[in-house]
């Protein structure tokens, strides 16, 4: 079976192999390889991420308490340093002031890895991810909680 570069003209065949050689082409694929610390590390967000999206779907109680943690920290310190504020429409970003919004893990709408996001009511199309540090202390809070409510029962 022949590839598409075996139907190319020699010179155009070289180009192209002498490009995918570069270094630039080398460094590029080399960051794109994750050693077992990277992995390691990437899975324990995903595990604690899975743990919020568990308990704010089976205990309002945990919703409810993320929504009041996030709408005390958009007050203290401000929307900007708590949202990502790269697709924040004029309406959303009211809304949120005003705490009409909703909290969910789904996937980031840049990244598309799963994230923390604030959902405006009325525009659910509409994500506004939570930034890296509030999310990973929201995680942790709540990681906390349930893990304490367990240990109760």
């Amino acid at each position: 079976m022949s590839s598409y570069l075996d139907r190319l003209p020699g010179n155009e065949r070289e180009k192209i192999r002498k490009r995918l050689r570069s270094p630039e082409a080398y460094e590029a694929l080399r960051e794109q390889v994750k050693g077992p610390k990277d992995l390691e590390r990437e899975m324990k967000k995903s595990e604690q991420l899975a743990d919020v999206h568990m308990a704010l779907e089976g205990e309002p109680q945990m919703r409810t308490a993320l929504k009041n943690s996030l709408e005390h920290d958009i007050t203290e310190q401000g929307i900007e340093h708590v949202l990502e504020m790269t697709h924040l429409s004029p309406e959303a970003r009211q809304m949120i002031e005003q705490g009409n919004f909703d909290v969910r893990v789904d996937m980031h709408p840049d990244t598309k890895n799963d994230a923390l996001v604030v959902l405006p009511e009325g525009r659910v199309q509409e994500k506004v991810p939570v930034k890296q540090s509030f999310s990973e202390r929201y995680a942790g809070q709540l990681t906390g909680m349930t893990s304490g409510s367990a240990d109760r029962s």
